[in-house]
């Protein structure tokens, strides 16, 4: 008996403990004991913003490139050949005048109806226009010498399609006939030391079907 009053004053005590702390926490603060008088608080947090704006900034400037993994396909292989010919700046010069993103001549660019070499250099899109029309054009000059020699192999490596009308590019359709037919012996180097060997490895292997032979192929 004594111990179960024991036990009904020790839950009643409990309870009126719990009942006087919940009083107690809904009391009001007085926040004019506080002041912040006198203390420095003007603080800069760097929140990522400003770099992000200059990261964004950077990407978006004229001589920024962005080149994704492209593979073998048509997109990859002009990316491949004009980031090899001028880092694919589409404004480039080189020391022997050849000009714009794929660094044409101003003789082949007439081939392709371009007579303006200023007008070309200031607009990327007629340089697209131009590397499908003289990759055309190529490829009709050299269809019987890509459908006799793709496959073989010559000083060391497979002949592709891709790999001709690169050579083509580089050092004109001329130049990767004798190529073929001397079976390599005549390997035509431009003012650099780039041979058209080299231009037949390097960028061999790519799918240019996209490409029809035209012998007529104007960019404009």
């Amino acid at each position: 008996m004594v111990r179960n009053i024991a036990s009904y004053i020790t839950i009643a005590l409990t309870i009126c403990i719990l009942v006087h702390i919940s009083f107690r926490s809904n009391e009001t603060i007085d926040l004019s004991k506080y002041s912040t008088k006198g203390l420095n608080l003007d603080y800069n947090v760097n929140d990522g913003i400003d770099e992000n704006k200059n990261l964004i900034a950077s990407n978006t400037a004229p001589d920024f490139e962005f080149s994704p993994y492209l593979g073998k396909s048509f997109v990859g292989f002009k990316e491949a050949l004009a980031f090899k010919e001028s880092g694919g700046n589409y404004f480039s010069v080189n020391t022997y005048g050849y000009l714009g993103k794929y660094q044409f001549g101003t003789e082949t660019l007439k081939m392709i109806g371009i007579k303006n070499p200023d007008q070309f250099l200031k607009n990327p899109s007629l340089q697209e226009k131009a590397f499908i029309a003289n990759t055309a054009r190529n490829k009709w000059i050299l269809r019987r010498d890509i459908k006799n020699f793709v496959g073989k192999r010559i000083n060391g490596i497979i002949v592709t399609e891709s790999g001709i009308l690169a050579a083509a590019h580089l050092a004109g359709p001329g130049s990767v006939k004798n190529y073929l037919r001397s079976y390599g012996l005549d390997n035509f180097a431009d003012g650099y030391g780039t041979t058209v060997h080299y231009y037949m490895k390097r960028f061999s292997g790519y799918d240019t079907s996209f490409i029809k032979p035209d012998r007529l192929a104007k960019a404009m």
